[in-house]
């Protein structure tokens, strides 16, 4: 059986358990096949290990729309920040010139690579939309390093399973896993718009994730860690937003 019959076999199992016998079947299906989020376990959590395990299976390699340059949005809203970390601001002033992004876990060749020279590697750009859970979008140019092509070159363990990323600003992480972390249109962004991302928008560098809600796409990024197991992780739901009421995953 292909990988894609297997998929699609998988999909029908999973609709026909939640149809018959219940979605709790149907997230015994998933478990059973490693297709489970690590928010799972918390409210709602059936639903959408049962949402994560589906969409994995139909949409692995979907792109999210890109749009032309007219429909770049005029004024596109920069959700507001509590930043007022004293490094942040040092480093503005500097115009981020010694801005780093820390490179761990398991990777062979765990590092710390300046701001300039992740820009001066092969960058992509793509204009998508950035979603609000809250309601409210924008169309923009984002330009920015794959991140796939950063995770090949500093030699990604086989056995990682997600990328937890990091804020500079206090209590802000997130995480994806393999699937989202090598898939082709997410970016460690620095660009938007043709210029340098603004700080409002998350400068120098922000994760840029087109394919999930715009949460994923945390702000002011400077670590990265990847790793197999996220229960080490906060409390272990692969970020903080579940323990309010969030899902890990926020496939759109």
């Amino acid at each position: 059986m292909s990988n894609l019959s297997r998929r699609r076999w998988l999909a029908r199992g999973l609709t026909a358990a939640a149809g018959i016998t219940g979605i709790g079947a149907a997230a015994a299906i998933a478990k059973r096949h490693g297709l489970m989020p690590p928010d799972a376990g918390l409210r709602f959590g059936t639903g959408a290990a049962l949402t994560y395990a589906a969409q994995r299976m139909l949409t692995r390699h979907s792109l999210a729309r890109e749009f032309s340059r007219s429909q770049i949005s005029s004024a596109p809203f920069a959700n507001p920040t509590r930043m007022n970390e004293q490094s942040y601001q040092i480093s503005q002033a500097a115009g981020f010139a010694d801005w780093k992004l820390a490179v761990e876990g398991m990777v062979a060749k765990p590092q710390s690579i300046p701001l300039q020279e992740l820009k001066s590697l092969p960058s992509r750009s793509q204009i998508t939309q950035l979603v609000c859970e809250e309601g409210w979008s924008y169309i923009a140019e984002f330009t920015g390093l794959p991140l796939s092509t950063l995770l090949e070159s500093v030699d990604a363990h086989p056995e990682a399973r997600y990328v937890v990323y990091y804020s500079i600003e206090e209590g802000w992480w997130d995480s994806v896993d393999m699937e989202d972390a090598m898939h082709p249109q997410t970016l460690l962004a620095y660009g938007m718009n043709g210029q340098d991302l603004p700080s409002g928008f998350g400068g120098p560098l922000r994760m840029r994730v087109p394919r999930q809600l715009g949460y994923k796409s945390v702000k002011y990024i400077n670590r990265l860690v990847l790793t197999d197991d996220l229960q080490q992780f906060g409390k272990g739901f692969g970020s903080p937003g579940p323990e309010y009421g969030y899902s890990w995953y926020a496939g759109i």
